[in-house]
C-alpha cells in the first residue's frame, strides 16, 4: 500500500522520512520528554537505523507530525495480530503511541495528529482495535488517549518502573473501531 501523508485541519502526517530524525531527536532526548518514555535515552545511530527498517515494514504506519514544514512529533502505529484461538483474523490490532515536542505543547496538536492516525487505522487499514499504554503520572497522555475517544481498560497497580519515581501505576486504554464510528457518528 502506498503511503502517502494525511492532512488535518493544521498538520501534515506524511511518512517518517530520514532526514526528520535529526530534528526527531531535537526533542527526542529532551528531559522533559523522557520522563514519561520507557526508554529514556536513544543512540542516534541506533534511533535512525530503527526508522528505517519501520519505513520499510508494511506494518509500521508511523508518521511525523509537521506544521508548516516543520516537525513538531511523531504518532506511531504497529499493527499486529490480536488474541485469539486459530482462524482469528491476522492484524486486525494497533498499538498507538506518540511523543510531541514540549515547545509545541498545550495548542492540541498532538490530539489532532492522534485524532488522525486513529481515524486513518479504522478508515484505510481495517484495523478493529487500538491500544495505547502510559505511565498514570503522564497526565498530558492521559487526556489525549481520552479526547480520542480511548477507554482505560487497565490499571496496573505498580506494575511500571519509573527511573525517578520507582515502581508507579501504568495504564492500559483501548478503542474498538465499531465504538469510534458509532461516536465519529454524533
Amino acid at each position: 500500500m502506498e503511503r502517502t501523508a494525511i492532512r488535518t485541519e493544521r498538520l501534515e502526517l506524511p511518512p517518517v522520512r530520514d532526514e526528520d530524525v535529526d530534528r526527531i531527536l531535537e526533542y527526542r532526548n529532551l528531559p522533559e520528554v523522557t520522563r514519561w518514555l520507557l526508554r529514556t535515552e536513544v543512540d542516534p545511530a541506533s534511533f535512525r537505523a530503527a526508522w528505517q527498517r519501520a519505513a520499510a515494514d508494511p506494518d509500521d504506519h508511523s508518521v511525523v507530525a509537521t506544521l508548516d514544514g516543520v516537525v513538531i512529533g511523531t504518532v506511531s502505529l504497529d499493527v499486529v495480530d490480536g488474541i485469539g484461538q486459530p482462524g482469528m483474523p491476522p492484524r486486525t490490532e494497533a498499538e498507538l503511541g506518540y511523543i510531541f515536542d514540549p515547545a509545541y505543547g498545550g495548542r492540541g496538536y498532538a490530539t489532532e495528529a492522534v485524532s488522525a492516525l486513529v481515524a486513518h487505522a479504522f478508515d484505510r487499514l481495517s484495523i478493529r482495535r487500538i491500544t495505547a499504554g502510559c505511565f498514570a503520572d503522564n497526565l498530558a497522555s492521559v487526556r489525549i488517549l481520552e479526547k480520542v475517544g480511548m477507554r482505560r481498560e487497565q490499571h496496573g497497580v505498580g506494575d511500571s518502573w519509573h527511573a525517578e519515581l520507582g515502581w508507579v501505576d501504568g495504564y492500559t486504554y483501548a478503542l474498538l473501531a465499531e465504538t469510534w464510528r458509532r461516536t465519529a457518528a454524533l
